[in-house]
């Protein structure tokens, strides 16, 4: 069938023909959680849709109030709305994990700086990198080479982007996603294979190398240096050796690392330990370190005879099947209770700890600092949320967890960066209890609540618009303000990331589209000052907060409320010329 299309200017006449969609080649990839048909749906309309658009590209002059976006940067000046400007959320991409190898080079240099460049026509605001520790201080204690990383800094910066540098204290490989190996430094595996208990370790005494246990946060078992010196020395070192970077602006945010790739959290699901999602996962807690930690916490509370859970059961159990998650289960003793208020307790130091470390190391930088949080929305429709749980965060229906983290980063003038923003409910296997979309409106509920900036990623690869609309919807949750800010608005999100799967012609013309909708319909603009992002020196950290007062942030708080989609679709909603394509095709399914 054709089908005419009339443009609003000129008239201009352009026929499209529609094929059946058993003759469209597209290339759809079913994400390790699971995708189900309507997503895939979705991505042949995506496709359609973006395909359709390329055939009527040949006067770009006449569509152009129709599509948000074009190929072709115009030669005269930009402008901006001023006030839409209000709602901009920047946008940047997660760089490939080898970005920089494990010989201290960049990885296939000239194939990077032709993905940087092609990532620049969109209108990105910048790029993501891991700056991993076991890269830069390899040979040896307080032996640091930077050079790697100033050469892709260099090459970044000249592609005209900017930068958002992650200090990874963890092992690359292991987790979903991981296709490169880059361990922790060997002269720290070294003292582990005297001493494995500097490692985070499970009932049975399984180790993972992964990262230390923050059970070694204050033991002075590195020649002489603890880990958190560790980190600290690192971050100052970055510091001095990339003072140029930072003084020129092109840094704009330090993530700093704190577990398990990258995420404040235990390695409760280590994917080379045999995890398989929706597995419970297992706690982290049984080196020797934070054995006596506990021991002497119970033994403080008037309970010496209390050992850590025996209850808990294997990776891949459901909580049901185990004597602590089970209903009325361990976790809801005291006993339990208590053993849950140190396990999260613990983590919460650990982060509070590093943070005050990383606010001394870039103090009067014109920068943010930030931590990740990991999006674990397995379990979280279960009265015990056992994933969460065995991860770190206590978060119960009548507990929060995540309030006490977004309080804590109060003191340090931190951004709370969260996970799995692309979810939706439907998209989950139902025997997983998953609600990644009500997880999203609490923790980012929870940090504005603390009045605390947050930014997001997505948790898996994905290219098509219901994924990008979900994120949308997240990003700004009641919609654009067109006479100033929104009510609610993300600080920035990141995308994972940079692949030749994402620069694919029909994958790429998407995303372009959902960055300019990410900016509110308004071209990239580089002054971050103009969407309210007013980079200051970063001041000193404020005095410790009680944990009495952090432990007032469990109570539970009722959300903010959200919108059921997005009024900036990357599909254009009811109107626009893609909408409009997209209702013909409905016409013939």
């Amino acid at each position: 069938m054709t089908a005419i299309i009339c443009s609003t200017t000129g008239c201009l006449r352009e026929k499209i023909r529609y094929f059946d969609k058993e003759n469209l080649l597209i290339n759809i990839k079913v994400g390790e959680q699971g995708t189900n048909r309507a997503q895939k749906r979705c991505r042949v309309e995506d496709a359609r849709a973006v395909s359709c658009t390329s055939m009527v590209r040949s006067s770009h002059q006449a569509v152009a109030s129709e599509i948000s976006t074009v190929e072709e940067k115009a030669s005269a000046p930009q402008t901006y709305n001023e006030k839409m400007l209000a709602n901009y959320v920047p946008i940047y991409v997660m760089l490939p994990l080898d970005a920089v190898t494990a010989e201290n080079v960049v990885g296939d240099r000239d194939n990077l700086e032709k993905q940087l460049k092609e990532l620049r026509t969109a209108g990105i605001d910048g790029v993501m990198t891991d700056v991993w520790w076991g890269i830069v201080e390899s040979e040896g204690p307080k032996q640091y080479d930077w050079s790697g990383y100033r050469s892709l800094f260099k090459l970044v910066q000249d592609c005209g982007l900017k930068m958002q540098a992650i200090m990874s204290f963890h092992q690359c490989g292991g987790n979903v996603g991981d296709v490169v190996y880059i361990p922790i430094p060997q002269w720290v595996r070294d003292i582990g294979e005297l001493n494995p208990d500097i490692f985070y370790t499970n009932r049975k005494g399984t180790r993972n190398p992964e990262y230390l246990t923050l059970g070694v946060d204050n033991q002075p078992l590195f020649h002489g240096r603890t880990a958190v010196e560790i980190y600290s020395d690192y971050m100052k070192s970055f510091r001095e050796n990339m003072s140029d970077f930072l003084e020129s602006g092109f840094i704009l945010d330090i993530e700093v690392g704190l577990g398990a790739a990258g995420e404040l959290r235990y390695p409760s699901y280590p994917a080379d330990q045999g995890w398989v999602f929706p597995g419970v996962g297992e706690f982290q807690c049984y080196d020797k370190y934070l054995k006596a930690d506990f021991k002497e916490a119970a033994s403080i509370a008037g309970h010496p005879d209390w050992e850590l859970p025996d209850d808990a059961g294997e990776y891949n159990d459901t909580p049901d099947a185990t004597e602590f998650f089970k209903s009325n289960g361990t976790y809801t003793t005291e006993k339990g209770k208590f053993f849950l208020t140190w396990y999260s307790n613990k983590l919460l130091n650990h982060g509070d700890q590093i943070l005050e470390k990383a606010n001394k190391a870039f103090l009067g930088c014109k920068l943010v600092l930030a931590i990740k949080v990991s999006g674990i929305h397995w379990w979280y429709k279960t009265e015990n949320h056992a994933a969460e749980l065995t991860a770190g965060y206590y978060n119960l229906n009548d507990r929060d967890g995540y309030r006490p983290i977004a309080r804590m980063l109060t003191r340090h003038h931190a951004v709370f960066n969260f996970t799995c923003l692309e979810m939706r409910n439907s998209e989950q296997s139902a025997d997983a209890k998953s609600g990644p979309q009500e997880l999203v409106q609490q923790v980012l509920s929870d940090a504005w609540q603390e009045k605390i900036e947050v930014a997001g990623e997505n948790a898996l690869a994905r290219y098509d618009s219901a994924a990008y609309d979900q994120i949308l919807l997240n990003a700004r949750p009641n919609g654009v303000n067109k006479a100033g800010p929104p009510k609610l608005r993300m600080y920035g999100v990141t995308y994972l990331r940079l692949s030749s799967d994402l620069l694919e012609k029909t994958n790429f013309d998407l995303f372009k589209i959902f960055v300019k909708k990410m900016h509110a319909d308004q071209e990239y603009t580089p002054d971050t000052d103009k969407y309210n992002h007013h980079l200051v020196p970063l001041p000193p950290s404020k005095p410790k907060i009680p944990i009495q007062e952090l432990m007032e942030a469990t109570k539970p708080i009722k959300p903010f409320p959200w919108d059921k989609e997005t009024d900036m679709s990357v599909s254009g909603g009811g109107g626009g010329l893609f909408g409009f394509i997209r209702r013909l095709f409905s016409w013939f399914r």
